[in-house]
């Protein structure tokens, strides 16, 4: 099965380059070499709901388009249900989507960040105040504007400066350990266990 997964992002050429291989690089950390998933960054978060419907609607035999984004929010129904009843998504689920063509960032892509904190360390360096993080058990029940606030917090005082989404996102998100994230979020580990499974 040739997976393609449609994501929030990008926007530029640049940044669309550096989506592609920061995920690329995480799915063969993630023993996804054989059939490698393929990224395809839409921009905006509305626009990438809209290419995936167009290319579930259009997809081939042994072709699986899947639509990853970030909840923004505590994630309390299934995933078609809550991007339908958050405000402003209102998305309905299309003709001949099933749970597996939907996947959260629960609840932001930075949470995904927080939960390896040692790649954190490795990539700000030795001023990286660590501390600042929040101390969370469940990691996705921490609310999006406390996983930036945080990461800025922590950073700021580093040589990279404070956390910025268009120069550091890409970067950080490359040089994750799947096993770590899963470990610590259960919509990721549901993720890449569904990219594994399908992939094979």
């Amino acid at each position: 099965m040739r997976i393609k997964v449609y994501v929030e992002g990008g926007g530029n050429r640049n940044l669309d380059r550096e989506c592609r291989k920061a995920f690329a690089a995480l799915f063969e950390r993630a023993d996804l070499t054989s059939r490698k998933p393929a990224v395809i960054p839409c921009g905006g978060r509305r626009s990438t709901y809209d290419d995936f419907c167009t290319a579930l609607r259009k997809a081939i035999s042994g072709e699986l388009p899947v639509l990853l984004v970030d909840s923004e929010g505590p994630v309390t129904a299934p995933a078609w249900q809550h991007v339908r009843n958050r405000p402003g998504d209102g998305w309905e689920r299309p003709d001949g989507a099933t749970d597996d063509h939907l996947h959260l960032m629960v609840q932001v892509m930075e949470t995904w960040f927080l939960a390896d904190r040692e790649n954190l360390v490795k990539y700000y360096g030795s001023d990286f105040h660590e501390n600042r993080l929040p101390n969370t058990v469940n990691l996705e029940d921490c609310p999006k504007q406390t996983v930036f606030d945080s990461l800025e917090s922590a950073s700021r005082d580093t040589s990279k400066g404070r956390y910025n989404k268009g120069s550091h996102s890409f970067r950080i998100l490359g040089e994750l350990s799947p096993t770590t994230i899963e470990g610590a979020l259960p919509h990721a580990k549901q993720f890449f266990d569904f990219l594994r499974r399908e992939s094979g």
